[in-house]
C-alpha cells in the first residue's frame, strides 16, 4: 500500500518507523515543522515528504494530529484522494473525532473513515522520542464510521503487521468513557501528586512507588488539556468518584480508625487482584462480532 501520515510527532513518527521496518508499504509523511520532517527522514520514519500530487495514489491516510485539527485536514486532503481509500486518525478522544468524520463522510462518500486510538505512548513528545517498537503487543481501539467488513479486516491486519497485539472494535461512547479512567485521570492524579513540596526531597527516599505514580506527571499540556476538556463529562465523573474514595482514607486517618483503614486497604488490594486475574486469563469482554457493536455495518 501507499500510506500517508500527517503529523510526525511521537505517534506519527513511531507508526512511520514501524511501517518501514516491518512492512513493504511506501510511506509518505507531512508535518508543518520543517525540523520534524528532517528528523522523520533521518530516522527512517518515511520514504519521502507527502506532496499534493501523491494524494490520488494513497490507499491509506493517517491523521496523527490533535483531535480538533482532524476536520481541517480532512477538508485539505480528502478531496484529492481516490475512491476506496481509508482515512484514520490516532487521537485519544473518539466522540468528537467520529462526529467530524461522520459529517465528512457525507461529503467524501467514496472514502472509508475510521476512528482509531493506538494504546501506546510515552511521557515525552516529538518525533525524536519515537520508537520503532512503541506498539509492540499494544492494543488499538477502532471506532468505524462507514467501512465494509473487508476494510475492517484489512485495517486489523495493518495493525497486527506493525506489532500490535490486539485490535478491539468499540464505540466512541465506550471508548471515551473507559479512557477517562485508564488514561486521563491517571495523568491528572500523577500531575497533582508531584505538586507536594515533599517531591523535591524524594532522592534517596524513593523507589518504585514514587517512580510509578509520578511517571505520567510529565506530559504535553496542550494536547492533554484538549483531550481532557473534550472528554470532561467522563473525566469529571471519574474524578468525583476518586475524590469520594480518597476522602474515606483521609477520614479514617483523621479519626484514627485503624480497622476502617484496614478494610479500605483490603478492598483495594482485592480489587487489584481481581483486575490482574482478568488480564492474566484474558477474560475481559470483547465484541463477539462487528455487527454486535455496529449493527448497520456492511
Amino acid at each position: 500500500m501507499k500510506i500517508g501520515i500527517v503529523g510526525m510527532g511521537l505517534i506519527g513518527g513511531s507508526l512511520g518507523r514501524a511501517l518501514i521496518k516491518r512492512t513493504d508499504h511506501k510511506v509518505f509523511a507531512f508535518d508543518i515543522s520543517e525540523k520534524s520532517m528532517q528528523k522523520a527522514l533521518l530516522l527512517n520514519a518515511c520514504h519521502k515528504e507527502l506532496e499534493e500530487n501523491d494524494l490520488p495514489e494513497l490507499d491509506l491516510l493517517i491523521i496523527a494530529l490533535y483531535p480538533r485539527l482532524v476536520g481541517d485536514y480532512i477538508d485539505q486532503y480528502c478531496g484529492k484522494m481516490k475512491p476506496g481509500a481509508i482515512v484514520m486518525d490516532c487521537g485519544g478522544n473518539k466522540r468528537s473525532v467520529n462526529k467530524i468524520m461522520a459529517e465528512k463522510s457525507v461529503i467524501f462518500d467514496k472514502l472509508h473513515f475510521i476512528g482509531a486510538h493506538p494504546m501506546a505512548g510515552r511521557e515525552f513528545c516529538g518525533i525524536e522520542h519515537s520508537s520503532v517498537n512503541l506498539f509492540e503487543k499494544a492494543s488499538v481501539l477502532i471506532c468505524p464510521i462507514n467501512p465494509e467488513i473487508s476494510v475492517l479486516m484489512s485495517v486489523k491486519q495493518f495493525y497486527l503487521d506493525l506489532g500490535f497485539g490486539d485490535v478491539i472494535i468499540t464505540t466512541p461512547e465506550k471508548h471515551d468513557s473507559i479512557i477517562a479512567f485508564t488514561s486521563q485521570i491517571a495523568h491528572v492524579i500523577s500531575n497533582a501528586y508531584v505538586k507536594s513540596p515533599t517531591a523535591t526531597q524524594h532522592i534517596g527516599y524513593s523507589a518504585g512507588s514514587f517512580r510509578d505514580l509520578s511517571r505520567v506527571a510529565k506530559l504535553n499540556q496542550a494536547m492533554w488539556s484538549e483531550l481532557m476538556i473534550d472528554n470532561r463529562d467522563n473525566l469529571v465523573r471519574e474524578l468525583d468518584l476518586f475524590i469520594e474514595n480518597i476522602g474515606k482514607y483521609r477520614n479514617a486517618l483523621v479519626d484514627r480508625d485503624e480497622e476502617k483503614l484496614k478494610e479500605l486497604l483490603k478492598d483495594g488490594t482485592d480489587i487489584k487482584a481481581d483486575i490482574d486475574t482478568l488480564k492474566k486469563n484474558e477474560t475481559y469482554i470483547k465484541p463477539v462480532c462487528v455487527s454486535c457493536v455496529y449493527p448497520g455495518i456492511k
